[in-house]
């Protein structure tokens, strides 16, 4: 693969590698550029090389889970003040389901295979590569996960 089919297969995934990678951080956008970041250097640099094995996307999704991993691992566990964000919480409608706060009850394992078979639209096949899981393990997280999911749903549309 040249230069340039790979520049191009970058910017075709870069919005959901994005997604990706902000996933990866806990939902924090600066950590997630800065992997980003790191992951196209790693590329560009030959560090991480596209052998084939499976999709461009699968192989870039697992290129981003690993570097987020060691990132998040290198990142100091306290924030200062200047970077805490105090934002002012809108009133949620009593209707209105958050979805993320309900993914958030999850296990760590089945939140990362619900998003990327809902979010990112992947196979469990796709999921097992990226996540280094056996794909019947997948199928367990993918099924435990759904079950839970919709039990939490159902408690806060019930209550």
């Amino acid at each position: 693969m040249n230069q340039h089919q790979l520049e191009q297969l970058l910017k075709d995934h870069h919005q959901d590698a994005f997604k990706w990678a902000r996933q990866c951080c806990m939902y924090n956008s600066d950590d997630a550029r800065e992997v980003i970041q790191i992951v196209y250097l790693k590329i560009f640099e030959g560090k991480a090389k596209f052998g084939g094995r499976s999709s461009f996307k699968t192989w870039l999704f697992s290129v981003i889970r690993f570097t987020a991993i060691d990132f998040v691992k290198q990142k100091p566990s306290y924030d200062t003040l200047d970077h805490l964000q105090l934002v002012e919480q809108e009133p949620e409608d009593a209707n209105d389901i958050n979805y993320k706060k309900l993914l958030s009850k999850l296990s760590d394992r089945q939140q990362q295979v619900l998003l990327l078979s809902f979010y990112h639209g992947m196979t469990l096949a796709e999921v097992a590569d990226i996540t280094d899981l056996h794909i019947g393990t997948v199928r367990t997280h993918y099924e435990r996960g759904k079950e839970a999911l919709r039990t939490l749903i159902q408690r806060q549309v019930y209550e």
